[in-house]
């Protein structure tokens, strides 16, 4: 915003800088805060105990930590998942970082080169152009995000190239090895060698489940061949009182699916309320800026599926609030059954998007047509005023 500043009428008096030290110092009190909070929340509950070290099973229903032997009649397993790290050439004789390890750098890569165009990866694309450092995101597939529909990921690409990120796409790595202080890529893109050389390097190609070493074997806990546990519609595994949540049982990968899997779980033990996961409606943001609200099927889905539909589009160019905050880079748009008039989906790319979503999410949920909010009155001057307008135009799937 203050790089904008001249758009709105103001001046910073001089070059905007980044404190790399401070941001992280930040980052630090707020993640610090929620995770002390939350150990000291568990430490004062009455009938609660902490124990701090590695857990492996011994049998179905005992489990090790360090020299404490526990044992219950049910068992929750919820832990989580880390940076998958691929065998790349030379990868493991050079510095490099993860999701988790770029949150602990406080100084400013000259220049950082990110290995993945999905979501992890753009996120800290963006992030670090923004605070100064030269960023370039290698990924092998044709287009960024290549769960989204083509048109989102080449409006995505259009976003982050606009701030000065270099994109290569259809780009396998071939080798990599540290030279000068720097580690040099050796790439072939689109059948054409390459070299990238860059301060830092960050590996965000997805994620591995912890589940490598916890005994399951010993237990007779199924897992599948990329070590996510098995688990039924209500989370259960295969072994009787053994339940798998979070991102180690592949149902999501995300804070939200995670407290949905403990709400599931509850539900299930203690109100005798049968909820499932298959209840759930797919949903996710992908924070840029603008961000990327996604909830249920994409285009490319719905056309995959076969079924008549409809689907309405709008750019944010259209938007009145997009535009008083100089912000109309995307668009927005959704899908609905051409019979039921039920909600199939949405992709909302664009500022406040990622609230925004929220509004065609909870309409799902309700199993209302698309024609209950088009016909509701919204309040001017906010993104969500659009969505009437939006579902009003709404056309044959051809």
């Amino acid at each position: 915003m203050s790089r904008k500043g001249a758009e709105y009428g103001f001046s910073t008096c001089g070059a905007v800088t980044v404190d790399m030290k401070k941001v992280k110092e930040r980052k630090g009190r707020i993640v610090t805060g929620h995770s002390q909070g939350e150990e000291t929340w568990l430490r004062s509950m009455p009938n609660c105990t902490v124990y701090k070290g590695h857990a492996r099973f011994e049998n179905p229903h005992q489990v090790r930590v360090g020299g404490e032997l526990l044992e219950a009649g049910k068992i929750f397993i919820n832990t989580g998942a880390r940076a998958s790290i691929p065998l790349l050439p030379g990868l493991d004789r050079v510095p490099y970082l993860t999701n988790s390890g770029m949150m602990e750098i406080d100084s400013l890569p000259q220049h950082l080169l990110i290995l993945g165009g999905s979501y992890i990866g753009l996120e800290f694309g963006q992030m670090y152009r923004r605070f100064g450092a030269q960023v370039t995101i290698i990924e092998r597939a044709e287009r960024l995000t290549s769960r989204e529909d083509p048109d989102i990921s080449e409006a995505i690409r259009s976003i982050l190239e606009n701030e000065g990120v270099r994109v290569v796409t259809q780009a396998e790595v071939l080798e990599v090895e540290e030279r000068n202080r720097q580690v040099a890529v050796k790439l072939k893109v689109k059948g054409a060698p390459e070299e990238v050389a860059a301060s830092h390097v960050l590996v965000a190609l997805g994620r591995r489940p912890n589940t490598d070493d916890l005994g399951l074997d010993k237990a007779g806990i199924e897992k599948d061949d990329k070590g996510y546990i098995h688990v039924d519609d209500q989370l259960r595994t295969n072994v009787p009182d053994v339940w798998a949540m979070g991102d180690c049982n592949g149902k999501g990968a995300f804070t939200h699916t995670s407290y949905n899997d403990y709400e599931i779980v509850a539900a299930n033990l203690l109100d005798h309320d049968p909820r499932r996961v298959s209840d759930r409606i797919l949903a996710y943001n992908l924070y840029i800026d603008p961000p990327l609200g996604r909830c249920g099927m994409t285009e490319s889905g719905v056309r995959r599926s076969g079924r008549k539909a409809l689907m309405g589009t709008m750019p944010m160019t259209r938007v009145g609030r997009a535009e008083e905050k100089g912000e109309t880079q995307g668009f927005m748009k959704i899908l609905a059954d051409a019979e039921s008039k039920l909600i199939l989906g949405a992709s909302l790319l664009g500022v406040e998007c990622d609230e925004v979503i929220h509004s065609i999410l909870d309409i799902m949920y309700a199993k209302a047509p698309y024609t209950v909010i088009q016909r509701a009155m919204h309040i001017h001057p906010t993104v969500t005023e659009l969505i009437p307008t939006l579902l009003g135009q709404m056309k044959p799937l051809e």
